[in-house]
C-alpha cells in the first residue's frame, strides 16, 4: 500500500510517498480502506521530534482516519465489513489501509461524508472531552476560546453553544472573528488589533467561567486574571510554540482550577464513556448542530503540503486529506 512514511525526523516536507506491506489485522482489531485522513497539529509536533511521545523511525503520520472496513480480527463484534467508519488510529491515518483496535472505530452517521468523518474525531472529541468531562461547562455560563478559528478551537465554540454557554471566540484577523460568528460566537475578540484584558474587561466585566486554551504563549495568562470566581483554565495545547506560565496567585485568589486536556490518551483509557461521547456528537451533527468546517482538501500524496498550512497555522478549520476513493 501506499503511505506517507518518516523515516527522519523535520519539517513536513521529510515525509516520503512510498510502499510498504499492507498492516496486519490482529485480534480485536478493524482494517480501514482509508477514503479520508484528518490532518492535526500533533501529527507535525510528532514528525519533527517535538511532541510528548516520540515512535520509533519510521513511521506513519496521521491520527484519523475514515472509510469503508475491509477486514476485521477475532473478537471484534460490534463492527461488520462494509461499515462506514471513522478511526482514532494515533499513527498510521497516512495511508491507503490503516488497521485500528474496535474500541477507537465508530460507525458514521449516513448524512456525514467521509471528509467531515476523517475530521471529526480528533477535534470534536477533544473539545467535547474539554468543555464537559473537564470544563463541566454549563448552560448560561460564559466560554472563552482562544485561538477560535482552528481546527479545535472552532468546534469548542460550536460545542460552547449546543451546550448553551454565551461564547467569545478570540482570534488573529477579522476573517477568522468572521468564521466564528458563522459558528456561533456571540462576542469576538481580535487579539491582534485590540487589548486582550480590556476587550475582556468590557465583554465580560464579571469574569469568564472557562476558558478553552489549544494556543498557550502571551494571552494565557491574561486569560487567566479573566476567570470568574471558581472559573476553569482547559489547556489544550501549545500551537504558538509557547507553553505559558500562568500566576497560581490569581486561581488562589478566585478558586480557580487548571486542567489538562489530553482526549487521545484519555479515550483510550476511558474507551466506554468516550463512545458515549461520540454518540452525543454524532447525534448533533445529524440534528445540523454541528457543521464541520473544512478549510481545504489535498490528495493523500501531497500530505507535508496540507501538513504545512496546519503547522503554520494558516488553516480555519480542518484540514483533510483525500484518497481519490468515492
Amino acid at each position: 500500500m501506499k503511505v506517507q512514511l518518516c523515516e527522519v525526523l523535520g519539517a513536513p516536507d521529510v515525509l516520503r510517498w512510498t510502499d510498504i506491506d499492507d498492516p496486519v489485522v490482529g485480534p480485536g482489531d478493524v482494517l480501514v480502506e482509508v477514503h479520508a485522513a484528518g490532518v492535526n497539529f500533533p501529527d507535525g509536533l510528532i514528525v519533527s521530534g517535538n511532541y510528548q511521545t516520540a515512535p520509533e523511525l519510521p513511521f506513519v503520520p496521521g491520527s484519523e482516519a475514515a472509510g469503508v472496513v475491509r477486514a476485521v480480527g477475532v473478537d471484534v463484534t460490534g463492527i461488520t465489513v462494509g461499515d462506514r467508519v471513522l478511526a482514532f488510529c494515533g499513527m498510521g491515518g497516512y495511508a491507503e489501509l490503516v488497521s485500528v483496535p474496535e474500541s477507537m472505530v465508530f460507525p458514521v452517521p449516513e448524512s456525514m461524508s467521509f471528509v467531515d468523518a476523517a475530521g471529526f474525531a480528533v477535534t470534536y472529541g477533544t473539545s467535547y472531552h474539554g468543555l464537559v468531562d473537564r470544563g463541566a461547562l454549563a448552560a448560561g455560563e460564559t466560554l472563552l476560546v482562544l485561538g477560535a478559528s482552528g481546527g479545535v478551537g472552532l468546534t469548542a465554540v460550536e460545542i460552547g453553544k449546543v451546550l448553551g454557554a454565551r461564547v467569545i471566540a478570540a482570534a488573529s484577523s477579522p476573517d477568522k472573528l468572521a468564521l466564528c460568528r458563522e459558528h456561533g460566537a456571540d462576542e469576538v475578540i481580535d487579539y491582534t488589533a485590540d487589548d486582550l484584558r480590556a476587550r475582556l474587561k468590557a465583554v465580560a466585566p464579571d469574569g469568564v467561567n472557562v476558558v478553552y486554551d489549544p494556543v498557550g504563549g502571551e494571552h494565557a495568562q491574561t486569560a487567566v486574571r479573566a476567570l470568574s470566581w471558581g472559573g476553569r483554565y482547559l489547556t489544550v495545547g501549545y500551537a504558538s510554540g509557547d507553553i505559558p506560565k500562568v500566576g497560581l496567585n490569581r486561581l488562589l485568589v478566585t478558586e480557580g482550577s487548571v486542567h489538562g486536556v489530553l482526549w487521545g490518551a484519555w479515550a483510550r483509557r476511558n474507551p466506554d464513556r468516550n463512545a458515549d461521547n461520540m454518540r452525543n456528537l454524532f447525534d448533533w451533527y445529524d440534528r445540523g448542530a454541528l457543521r464541520p468546517h473544512v478549510d481545504g482538501t489535498y490528495p493523500l500524496a501531497d500530505a507535508p503540503t496540507a501538513l504545512g498550512v496546519v503547522m503554520g497555522r494558516r488553516a480555519r478549520g480542518k484540514v483533510v486529506l483525500t484518497s481519490g476513493r468515492n
